[in-house]
This record gives structure tokens, sequence and C-alpha cells, in this order.
């Protein structure tokens, strides 16, 4: 992953204006034990890990599946096939369906664990409750240790001076990290550039995972912050979201979406969620035959996602949303 440090016009002029060539792409089994079964994979930002280029999201795609056997299915069939990523929360439950993501993969987990690079997230933003979240997400998992933990949806730069606080949940995460319970710490979110800049400032942070696109009535484009600052720290960068304009354009293909954000340059991957065995092999066609769009098709596929880019009404953008089903 290359560390440009970008302006704002150098990054429209690299993302919306160019195709992008996928550099230092390969795949292999790796000395940590991940195999991507001939997917394509990046170097994780300063993680050192390699991984695919699409992670497979556990949140409320995933839940809505219900039936147990189909939701473990999905997993092995995505782990079989390359897709080693998994990214999960502490608060991925649908109560309506009784599904909670983590307990489902730790009984893929028990017996595959070296198998898997887990990313789990906790959203309190009180150090000891974050520590209880921790605490039931790895008996959930039925594992001793994450690869990745995230605090998640950060909204405010109220929320980052809280959590930057001594004895605050970035103390927290430091110090599991140091005991080995997590190897490394990243953060997520869904609106609020600068909030968002000033986590990647503070240095703390291995990676990042944000919502692609929706700019914020014009005011705060996250991609134009967040990446070139992310870059510079070295850190891994994977987007969320990339599906969503299906919701709201008319006739625009989940596949095209998919390519187009694998095309945008600096994210190391996307996160997306799968809700069947189907979506799988379809997420995985994608990555195996992935090209970039070239500079026309970058510009045409933007012009046409302009109303979901404008929109000021989308969930994750309002006060007090918090990712993941709630039924």
């Amino acid at each position: 992953m290359k560390k440009n440090v970008f302006s704002r016009r150098d990054f429209i002029q690299k993302t919306i204006g160019a195709g992008v060539a996928l550099v230092g792409i390969s795949s292999f089994k790796s000395a940590d034990g991940y195999n991507s079964r001939g997917l394509p994979t990046v170097t994780f930002g300063k993680t050192g890990i390699r991984i695919p280029r699409i992670a497979i999201g556990l949140g409320s795609r995933y839940c809505s599946v219900g039936d147990e056997e189909k939701g473990l299915e999905i997993l092995t069939y995505a782990l079989d096939n390359g897709l080693f990523y998994w990214d999960t929360a502490n608060s991925y439950i649908d109560r309506g369906k009784g599904v909670v993501s983590e307990e489902w993969i730790g009984k893929v987990l028990k017996n595959r664990r070296k198998e898997v690079f887990l990313s789990t997230k906790i959203a309190s933003r009180d150090p000891d409750e974050a520590m209880r979240q921790v605490e039931t997400s790895l008996r959930r998992l039925q594992t001793d240790y994450v690869d990745n933990l995230m605090i998640h949806n950060i909204g405010s730069v109220e929320e980052v001076e809280r959590i930057g606080r001594t004895g605050g949940v970035i103390d927290m995460v430091s110090r599991l990290k140091e005991q080995g319970v997590t190897k490394f710490i990243g953060f997520s979110g869904h609106s609020n550039a600068e909030a968002k800049g000033l986590m990647i400032r503070s240095g703390n942070f291995d990676n990042v995972l944000f919502a692609m696109n929706q700019y914020e009535n014009h005011s705060q484009n996250r991609e134009e912050v967040i990446i070139p600052a992310a870059l510079e720290k070295n850190m891994g960068i994977l987007l969320m979201k990339v599906v969503r304009p299906r919701e709201m354009v008319a006739g625009v293909n989940p596949n095209e979406l998919i390519r187009f954000a694998l095309s945008l340059d600096g994210p190391s991957g996307l996160v997306i969620g799968m809700d069947s065995i189907e979506v799988v092999k379809s997420n995985i066609e994608i990555l195996r035959t992935f090209s970039p769009m070239t500079a026309a098709e970058m510009s045409a596929f933007a012009a046409n996602l302009s109303p979901f880019f404008a929109d000021r009404n989308l969930e994750w953008t309002g006060p007090g949303y918090s990712d993941g089903p709630w039924g």
C-alpha cells in the first residue's frame, strides 16, 4: 500500500478521474497460516498482514439469515474459499431472530481459529464497560484473543476526547494489545470526518473502517479527509456501505458498486455484508476476476451515484446511530 500524501485535488484526480492499478498484490498461504485460496491479497497497512481485498461482514445482513445451520455454512464456505478476514462486533445481535453474530462465529472458530483474521468491535466509551464487552466477545467467539479490536462508530469530536483521556478506552485497548489479547487496534465510523481525522492523527491505531461516499451536505467528504491521513500513518484502510447506493439509485449494479470501490486508490479493501452462499460466491468471483475501472468508467459511475453522494438523510449519518441489527 502506498504512503502518498494527497491534496484534495490529487485525491479527486486519483479516485474519480483515473482507474487504479493494483500494486504489490499476490495470492499465497501466509506465514501466519491464512490462506487466500488463490484470491488476490494486499498488505493491510502497518499490520504487515496480507488480507483479501474483500472481508466478510457479519453484521445486519448476516444476522438476517436467522437459521444457524445456514449461517455456519456461509462462514465455512467463505473460509474454504479464501475469505479469511471476518468483521463482526459485540453489538451485532438480531434479537428478533435470536442471532448473535459472535456466537455463530465461535462455533467455527473453536476448530479453525488460526485460519481466520478476526476483527470485532466494542461500542462503550466507558473503559470498564468496554472491558466487559471484550470479555463477552471472547467468550462468545470461543477464543482468548482477536486479531483486530476496533472502537466502534466514532461520531463526534467529544467522543474522541473522551476516548483519549488518561484511563479512557484508548488506554484500555492499548493495554490489551500489549498483553496480546488483540494483535492490532483500530476504529470504525460512519460520519464526521473531523472526528476520524483526530483519531488517525493520535497515532494510536493500526487501521480504520469507514462508510464511503456520502458527503455530509458536501461539508466533509470523509474519503478526502480520512484516506490521505490514514495513508500518512501507514494504517490499513477498509471501506463499508459500498453496496448501499443500490437502495437509492435506480438500476445500479451491485457488482459494479464493488468494482468501483475496489478501484479507489488507497483503501486496502472492503467489508461487505453477506447473507447467503450465493452472495459469497458472487463476491469471490468479483475479486478473482477484478480489473480496475478506467478513467471514463470511474467518472461516469461517480456521476450516476451523485444522488447518493448528496443525500442528507442516510440513516448512518444521523445522531445516535449505531451500526448493526437491533430487532
